[in-house]
């Protein structure tokens, strides 16, 4: 969820690759899930896609905002996740969080330690 609202974009190949992946009904109204994310993305091809959003292999920096930690890693599929090597899977709470937002937006994020709200720094594609 995003205090902002804004949109949600994905390539075509992350978007029909994550859409098996999660094998459910992505228009259930669950919010904070990858599902829900997905059913509202805009899905654009590789060469519309923005800049600095985050896809699939992205690194990414961003802030808690609220105890000012910065953190870095990249968004993998589940098999690749190592975070020994800072790759975060896309199904992970972060991952899912990410997903689809661009640089310099904030968002609103149901965590493990609870709901979070976190600014994107920099992303790099």
């Amino acid at each position: 969820m995003n205090t902002e609202n804004p949109v949600v974009v994905a390539i075509e190949k992350d978007y029909a690759l994550l859409k098996k992946l999660i094998n459910t009904d992505l228009s259930a109204p669950h919010q904070m899930t990858l599902g829900h994310e997905l059913e509202r993305a805009i899905i654009v091809s590789e060469d519309a896609f923005p800049p600095h959003a985050i896809k699939l292999n992205s690194r990414v920096r961003v802030m808690n905002t609220e105890t000012q930690v910065v953190k870095t890693f990249t968004i993998v599929l589940p098999n690749l996740a190592d975070i020994r090597k800072s790759k975060i899977s896309v199904l992970s709470p972060m991952g899912t969080a990410l997903f689809g937002f661009r640089k310099g937006e904030h968002i609103t994020w149901k965590l493990p330690k609870g709901l979070q709200k976190i600014e994107i720094l920099d992303v790099w594609n």
